[in-house]
């Protein structure tokens, strides 16, 4: 999964905050629960601060009883780099996004390979649903796979 191989940049930073060795995966249990509990977060510079902060809001805020270990945080991952592409984003300036915005390394041809796959799944669900003579989700999923391959 793409959530997996996303690194913070800033890994040796959240250890110091954190006092102890996390794992440079952005998406390990031990960095999630570190940033949703016992990180120092206001020990970090402004600017790390604000990536956590913004990590934390648009990652790790969930109801779920499981938080941060619930899955969430992966999905709404998967969601963002979905939703920066069919603004039209490149794999590229994706890359430079998550850079700015989260501090999150992400080499551009996993964004790009990642795509590529979700167009893959994306043209599967297409023909089983035309198949079952579902034709909303033919719609819905033609309309996905323009907006992901433009």
């Amino acid at each position: 999964m793409i959530a997996g191989r996303a690194r913070f940049r800033y890994i040796k930073k959240l250890q110091r905050a954190a006092g102890h060795r996390l794992p440079e995966s952005a998406f390990h249990p031990a960095n999630l629960e570190a940033i949703t509990g016992s990180m120092n977060i206001d020990s970090l510079d402004p600017g790390a601060r604000d990536q956590v902060l913004r990590f934390f809001k648009d990652f790790l805020e969930c109801k779920c009883r499981d938080s941060p270990l619930c899955g969430c945080p992966e999905r709404k991952f998967v969601i963002s780099i979905l939703e920066l592409r069919e603004m039209g984003l490149t794999h590229k300036e994706i890359h430079r996004h998550l850079i700015d915005e989260y501090g999150i390394d992400l080499f551009p041809a996993d964004i790009l390979s990642f795509l590529e796959e979700s167009v893959h799944l994306l043209e599967a669900i297409r023909s089983v649903a035309d198949l079952a003579g579902q034709n909303d989700l033919v719609k819905l999923s033609d309309e996905q796979i323009r907006k992901i391959s433009r």
